[in-house]
């Protein structure tokens, strides 16, 4: 991991202008992973009483360019729809912690699985699958109208959703591609000479919905659904055809993130959207989720050669990822022919 070290006095100094009130700061400590941000887990000690927080800080470089507020702000509104931690405080300008971050609380006792794990759910994993895509279906149903998501992100006309987000994705291959990726830019000439219906609703979108970014209690219960830092308003079946990805499968082919057989992943998320998933409209957000992941990889890759960073992660994401990705397009492509 790089970046610049933090202090348990730099987070005590904050903490104690914040709230008015002398802060102590015990167990202060980096959490491996994280493309984006940087992760630190902390507690804070007010008094008697003792908060267990984390702190979320923009890093010099990462695999993809969000901003804190993003973030922070798509936390504030998820709460109440889908398990998340509670938001705490932001920071746009850095204050006493010299880069823009976020603070939230901690939860502890869960555990998070890695998307190169067979099977991680074991005999919960059904249980678990009605939890994962029945929040992602009540996130599909929520009013994102007044949200501070919404305050902050702009909403695209149901017939654009499309177009915005292909656009935003097809810009980031554009720049940081560092040779031809000719399965990719077919896939994007086909998403675009064959657009999908409009969005039956404007929705709340994660941007990064999956089983690596969840913590369950290792005995079938969701306890939080994390990384927000790409949540925005679009179609809720991006957040849907992301989640349905071959990549995510865990090795299970057929097997939503490792937890549900398809079929039955789609029924408990109409369920809970009250939305259908109109064939067409599943097969064009499948292959731009697809396009999606390789620009996500193909920038990770980018910032490990260009950007000064030795971050395994970004490396592992610009050799591995591509290639399986590659392979997912290529299926789909010929599945449309």
């Amino acid at each position: 991991m790089t970046g610049t070290p933090l202090h348990d006095h730099q987070v005590a100094a904050y903490l104690t202008r914040l709230w008015g009130t002398p802060v102590a700061i015990e167990g202060l400590a980096r959490i491996p992973g994280g493309a984006s941000r940087e992760t630190w887990r902390f507690d804070a000690l007010v008094g008697e009483e003792r908060r267990a927080l984390v702190l979320r800080r923009d890093p010099g470089g990462s695999l993809i360019d969000t901003e804190s507020e993003t973030e922070y702000r798509a936390y504030q509104t998820a709460a109440g729809i889908v398990p998340v931690p509670g938001a705490v405080a932001l920071e746009r300008d850095g204050a006493e912690l010299e880069r823009p971050f976020f603070v939230m609380e901690r939860i502890d006792g869960g555990e998070v699985c890695s998307p190169f794990v067979t099977a991680p759910f074991g005999d919960h994993a059904a249980t678990l699958g009605q939890a994962f895509f029945g929040a992602l279906g009540r996130l599909a149903a929520a009013d994102a109208t007044g949200t501070p998501l919404a305050a902050h992100a702009p909403a695209p006309a149901p017939d654009a959703c499309w177009r915005v987000a292909l656009d935003q994705w097809e810009r980031v291959i554009d720049e940081d591609a560092v040779a031809p990726i000719p399965v990719v830019r077919a896939a994007i000439r086909r998403l675009r000479a064959h657009p999908p219906p409009p969005a039956q609703r404007i929705a709340i979108v994660h941007g990064d919905y999956r089983s690596g970014n969840m913590m369950h209690d290792g005995a079938g219960r969701m306890l939080a659904m994390f990384d927000w830092e790409m949540a925005h308003l679009g179609d809720p079946l991006e957040d849907l055809g992301w989640a349905l990805d071959p990549i995510w499968d865990h090795f299970q082919p057929g097997i939503a993130c490792g937890m549900l057989p398809r079929d039955e992943a789609l029924a408990v998320w109409r369920a809970h959207s009250g939305l259908d998933v109109d064939p067409v409209a599943m097969r064009w957000w499948a292959l731009f989720n697809s396009v999606k992941g390789r620009a996500i990889w193909t920038s990770a890759y980018r910032e490990f050669i260009d950007g000064g960073r030795t971050d395994p992660v970004l490396a592992f994401s610009g050799w591995y990822l591509p290639r399986r990705q590659d392979a997912i397009i290529a299926a789909q492509l010929e599945g449309l022919a």
